[in-house]
């Protein structure tokens, strides 16, 4: 299986005509994503790359039937009102490109989000691919390098770092370790969908075995990863890394949302989060594949 997106996944993309879109349409409809219907308002009536486009998200529905995601590409301005019309004409799970999207934009797309039962990826994310199946955002670059670096398999990979979900994944394909899906939650201080619930989406999958994260300094997503194992609500064996090591109070590391405040949201103090909850920490990047081997073969993979 997967998780978030499927060859099922009856897809929108807002934004479709803008470049961004139009390169992102390719990728998407190349791989092979269901992708039945674009957005820009003032551009209904013409079509992109043979999909129907259209002024609004209602439209959209009402013309190509029920829309299961929409993928963002907007200046980020616009998000708020591109998510929150896809939220209201009844769009369950978005997906959030753009960057630097307001925080309070951000916070109202997710009061929204939970009050009529949808999810968001991202802010500030290259979004997800579940390999052989389906991709939202724009992993891969290209349909033929994504069908040529990620394979389907049993690991599911979840990254807060849009570079290092690419790069997990292609060597973990190296080492024969193909994904159930691979999730970029976003680098951004405030995301829809942090490590805990993405990893509870594979806590969920049959077909995932165990779970590999790259995480970062900054916020509290790896210590409440943490709390659901031992919890008992994810069970499956994580293996992670924890980027930002020598990161130093009030150090930025990479991303808007990985900076050390007042000792909270330490390499440290997540490093021993994790440990303490039974995850495989690997201290060196490149470890993560043989790591994995490890896991999977202690559940006879």
């Amino acid at each position: 299986m997967a998780i978030l997106i499927d060859d099922k996944t009856r897809t929108l993309i807002q934004g479709i005509t803008g470049r961004e879109g139009q390169a992102r349409a390719r990728l998407m409809i190349e791989y092979g994503t269901d992708v039945v219907a674009g957005c820009t308002p003032g551009k209904g009536g013409v079509e992109v790359l043979g999909v129907p486009v259209f002024d609004t998200v209602r439209e959209a529905w009402e013309a190509a039937g029920p829309i299961d995601l929409s993928a963002i590409f907007v200046p980020a301005p616009l998000v708020r009102e591109a998510a929150l019309e896809a939220i209201d004409a009844g769009v369950r799970t978005l997906v959030l490109v753009p960057d630097r999207v307001p925080i309070y934009d951000v916070l109202e797309i997710a009061a929204a989000a939970r009050a009529n039962g949808a999810r968001f990826l991202g802010p500030n994310t290259l979004g997800m691919l579940s390999p052989g199946k389906a991709v939202a955002g724009m992993i891969g670059g290209r349909a033929s390098s994504a069908r040529e670096w990620f394979k389907p398999g049993p690991v599911g990979v979840a990254s807060r770092s849009g570079g290092i979900t690419s790069a997990i994944s292609y060597y973990l394909n190296q080492a024969g370790i193909g994904q159930t899906s691979i999730v970029h939650v976003g680098g951004d201080a405030v995301v829809g969908l942090p490590h805990p619930d993405v990893a509870l989406e594979y806590e969920a999958d049959p077909e995932t075995k165990a779970i590999v994260i790259f995480g970062e300094i900054g916020g509290t997503q790896e210590e409440r990863l943490a709390d659901l194992m031992s919890g008992g609500r994810v069970t499956k064996p994580v293996v992670a890394f924890v980027g930002g090591k020598a990161a130093k109070e009030g150090t930025r590391f990479s991303h808007a949302g990985a900076i050390v405040e007042g000792g909270r949201g330490t390499h440290a103090g997540k490093v021993a989060a994790l440990k303490q909850a039974g995850a495989r920490v690997v201290e060196n990047f490149g470890d993560i594949p043989a790591v994995t081997k490890e896991v999977l073969a202690g559940l006879g993979l």
